[in-house]
């Protein structure tokens, strides 16, 4: 199965210059918890934000998300698929990565849709308990799931307190 049969295609973004309270409006419009990052001159993408970033990035300033830049709060990694990508290797970047959202990029770079873990599980759903070869596997699913939610070692996990 390809991504482009699963990825929702009406995706939402936000450029970097804008303040994270645009951000966090689109996200509550569009009923979504992140959205790509363009470069305010390039259009490219450069980034993802989440209604966590905004959080933690209002919170450890001690400002309004209107008085911060989204390019101050979001995560710089982009991990992203094409739409002729596998989706089982759009995942298995998800499990490895521990991301819940990949952008989904054209050949020149453009966003064309986003894939979730909600839109595997519904994929997966879709296919049944037995999936054809090569095509989606419930316990893949899970099993990324699991890897993504695992937490993330913590540099405080040695403190005793």
């Amino acid at each position: 199965m390809k991504v482009k049969e699963v990825m929702t295609t009406s995706v939402a973004a936000v450029r970097s210059n804008e303040p994270l309270s645009l951000a966090a409006q689109l996200m509550w419009d569009c009923d979504c918890g992140a959205l790509p990052v363009k470069d305010a001159l390039s259009g490219r993408i450069v980034g993802m934000i989440t209604d966590r970033d905004i959080c933690m990035a209002s919170w450890m300033r001690d400002r309004t998300p209107s008085s911060i830049r989204v390019a101050e709060a979001m995560s710089q990694h982009v991990y992203a698929a094409a739409p002729e990508d596998s989706v089982s290797s759009a995942e298995h970047l998800m499990r490895l990565k521990q991301i819940r959202r990949l952008p989904i990029l054209d050949d020149c770079s453009e966003l064309v849709g986003i894939l979730s873990l909600a839109d595997i599980a519904t994929a997966a759903e879709r296919q049944g308990t037995k999936p054809a070869a090569g095509e989606l596997a419930a316990g893949e699913v899970i099993a990324t799931l699991a890897d993504i939610c695992h937490p993330r070692p913590s540099p405080f996990s040695s403190a005793t307190y």
